[in-house]
């Protein structure tokens, strides 16, 4: 097939992310022609600067896929979906509002105003990245029916338990880590996790808390650690986490704080692609994928208490550690490889161009009756 993937390059970031790219080259090494619309040249594989809409109808896609359906660009798709007939596909993140940066909801705000209706009414079938991406679907109006969720891939070579690196050594790591990858802020559940490690393991030489990303909320987070007296257990890497994957492979386990379904499951994905128990947040975002008791711990509520608990549990269970570990990964293999997702989603295309070839066929029966 020839597939369009539609971008917008302003929210790249935060709605297509890693998946447009990923999913493009899977569909490519599937053998089919992939043309990237919106993103900077490289960015997609054969991507394209998005100017105007003749270039899209021009490639003459057989299918369509949008991200930001709330863009100009999934407008555009839309628009070349209606004149040529080629089905249109949106990819949800289901990102809440209040999660996304001031700037994108002000574009947002002018796209459901001025085109949203159009583009759900021409869309065939939405791909949600995970539940609470489908809730958000059919709570903007698309039938359950033709939502299908199909979570994001990840690279099971690139965060592997083998890909160890020199991240102990570089960063002068001994014992058992646990490992925070994400946005380095305050008020999204990180206090309580922090006061917990410095009220249970953080007590141990033998155990350190690595923080790995970045964020405004740094000064406030080291000050929290120097005035609970662990600032020497504490590692800070401020960098993109998907940069340190030897630093997944060599922690002792994950911890996922959170306050609601605004947080990013990315890093939950990571670490359990590299082996590691999990400890996360109760909530739906991360329920699905980390499974209390099979391949980590449910922090039932955000507090400090909870949080010791559940370190406490942990550290003291090196055989639920190890098996947690073994089932993440397996995990991983089994739901998150990218091949297999592109043969999903390639059923899912071939459905959708079929239907749509039925129906223009017996809307011309129709007409010529």
């Amino acid at each position: 097939m020839r597939i369009a993937l539609v971008v917008d390059p302003l929210t790249l970031g935060s709605r297509g992310g890693r998946h447009a790219p990923s999913l493009a080259q899977a569909l490519i090494d599937r053998g089919h022609e992939v043309r990237g619309f919106g993103a900077p040249p490289g960015v997609v594989p054969s991507s394209v600067e998005y100017k105007e809409l003749l270039g899209l109808t021009r490639f003459e896609a057989d299918v369509l896929i949008a991200y930001d359906s709330l863009s100009p660009t999934a407008f555009s798709a839309a628009r070349v979906s209606r004149k040529t007939g080629a089905p249109l596909l949106l990819v949800e993140p289901g990102i809440p509002t209040e999660a996304v940066p001031l700037h994108e909801r002000f574009l947002q705000g002018i796209g459901e105003r001025l085109w949203a209706s159009y583009v759900r009414n021409t869309a065939r079938h939405v791909v949600a990245l995970d539940p609470v991406a489908k809730k958000v679907a059919v709570r903007e109006g698309f039938r359950a029916e033709n939502v299908t969720v199909l979570p994001e891939g990840i690279d099971l070579a690139h965060f592997s338990p083998s890909n160890t690196g020199s991240a102990r050594r570089r960063l002068g790591l001994r014992g058992r880590a646990v490992l925070y990858a994400g946005p380095l802020e305050t008020q999204i559940g990180l206090e309580p996790m922090i006061n917990a490690f410095a009220r249970t393991v953080g007590q141990n030489p033998d155990w350190c808390l690595v923080m790995l990303g970045r964020g405004d909320g740094v000064r406030a987070l080291r000050s929290q650690v120097s005035r609970l007296g662990v600032a020497s257990n504490v590692h800070w890497i401020e960098a993109d986490p998907f940069e340190h994957p030897d630093v997944f492979a060599t922690a002792t386990l994950f911890v996922a704080p959170a306050l609601d379904d605004r947080a990013s499951a990315r890093w939950v994905r990571a670490a359990m692609s590299a082996g590691l128990p999990v400890l996360a947040a109760n909530i739906e975002r991360y329920r699905w994928i980390v499974s209390h008791e099979a391949r980590g711990l449910l922090v039932p509520n955000p507090t400090s208490a909870d949080w010791e608990a559940a370190l406490t549990r942990t550290a003291t269970s090196p055989a639920a550690r190890e098996r947690w570990g073994r089932n993440g990964r397996a995990w991983c293999e089994q739901n998150l490889d990218w091949t297999n997702l592109a043969v999903s989603i390639e059923a899912l295309l071939d459905q959708e161009v079929q239907a749509q070839a039925e129906e223009q066929e017996s809307q011309d029966e129709g007409d010529a009756a």
